[in-house]
């Protein structure tokens, strides 16, 4: 889908990478942001207290977000014996991202419904026409991206943030099951994404549809 936007309007894949470069440096500051503030200083001494992209960005998980619609950037490091309130610290740094994601997702959307009352993002964001407005394209793929990264992020299997909340919040008598699941899990993330493109169970669109509600209702 990408592609074929991108092959009838070129031009549009500008606004596509710089949204991208957004959406996931603010993404990885947060992380850093909110891992300083709780003690730990490793990835500001690692330069990833940045808002400049090229610390963050991973070549491999941006050309995943050309090809598949979904990708990532390099982890932040985080020392956790570093973190003042253990536990509560490292659920902090892990949905530092997710956060910032939304709170992005609220403020482009409301600055695209300010400016652009007759269109939705996401038909915007699917549309391949010439005539479409660049600062719209624009406005429409930072809602998706930022979507896309918060509701993602936030599935609890290993390396997604979702995974740190629920490893901190289960009682050590599961320590076993997070063993296990932190080696498995990004092979079972990746059998799900696979399953999900390949066989059509719709797993994430079920995951996505309540904040795609609530974003339809706004708009």
């Amino acid at each position: 889908m990408i592609f074929s936007i991108f092959s009838e309007n070129p031009i549009l894949i500008i606004p596509f990478l710089l949204a991208i470069f957004y959406c996931l440096t603010i993404h990885e500051f947060a992380h850093a942001w909110a891992a300083s503030i709780q003690g730990d200083n490793t990835a500001k001494l690692s330069g990833r207290l940045t808002l400049n992209p090229l610390p963050h960005i991973d070549i491999v998980g941006l050309l995943m977000f050309m090809f598949a619609g979904f990708g990532w950037a390099k982890p932040v490091p985080v020392n956790p014996n570093n973190l003042k309130n253990g536990k509560r610290s490292d659920i902090i740094v892990s949905l530092a991202g997710i956060v910032f994601n939304l709170i992005s997702l609220v403020i482009f959307t409301i600055m695209f419904k300010v400016l652009f009352s007759n269109l939705h993002p996401f038909y915007v964001y699917n549309q391949a026409y010439p005539e479409i407005n660049m600062l719209a394209y624009f406005l429409s793929t930072l809602i998706v991206i930022n979507l896309i990264l918060a509701v993602f992020n936030l599935i609890p299997i290993p390396p997604l943030d979702g995974s740190h909340v629920l490893f901190n919040i289960l009682p050590d008598k599961y320590n076993q099951f997070k063993i296990n699941l932190a080696q498995n899990g990004p092979m079972i993330l990746l059998m799900l994404i696979l399953a999900d493109n390949f066989l059509g169970i719709n797993i994430f669109g079920h995951i996505f549809s309540p904040f795609l509600w609530v974003l339809n209702l706004f708009l």
